[in-house]
Formats: C-alpha cells, structure tokens, sequence
C-alpha cells in the first residue's frame, strides 16, 4: 500500500470537507421535497455524510499524531546528536544560498 504525502493527505482532507460540505448544503436545499423514497434517500445520505466525518476525524487525528511524534524524533536526535544537526543545517543553508545567488 502507498503511503501518501502529507501535502497529498492534506489536499484529499480538504477536497473530502468540501464534498461533505457540499452534500449537506444539496441536504438543506432538498429539506422541503417530499417524495417516496425522498425519505429513505436522505436518511441513507445522512448516515453517509456522518460517517465520511467520522473517517476525516479518525485520518486528522492520525496525521496530526504522526506530525508530532516525527517533531519528537527529531527535538530527541537534534539533543543527543547536536553538533551533526549544527553541521547538517550549515550544509542545507549553504546549498540554499548557492541556489538562490544562481538567480
């Protein structure tokens, strides 16, 4: 199974906010319509629509668990191992800079 990117996460997050955003408003705006099936379409949307929140909850949960104990390993690795972290940052500064004086 492929792991996805935090930036992919976060996109597929948003774009699964804005579905079940926009389902509840189609919801809201089909409130008045009364029909046969109208009813049981609704209830069955709206199990939907609650357990797409349940899921978007539990994987926000899980991605913020993962941020947090990645910032850990590091704080943890930056105190025990300081003067490679020190050398480590000096080098990716340094490359920053010469990309941006090639501009």
């Amino acid at each position: 199974m492929t792991s996805l990117s935090s930036t992919q996460t976060e996109k597929l997050m948003t774009d699964l906010r804005l579905v079940v955003a926009d389902a509840e408003e189609l919801l809201r705006a089909t409130a008045g319509q009364a029909g046969e099936g109208a009813a049981e379409v609704r209830t069955k949307v709206e199990a939907s629509l609650a357990r797409a929140r349940e899921g978007l909850s539990q994987v926000q949960e899980a991605t913020v668990a993962k941020a947090k104990a990645a910032g850990r390993q590091a704080d943890n690795y930056v105190h025990e191992h300081p003067w490679p972290s020190i050398g480590l940052a000096a080098g990716i500064g340094l490359v920053v800079g010469v990309l941006i004086g090639r501009r």
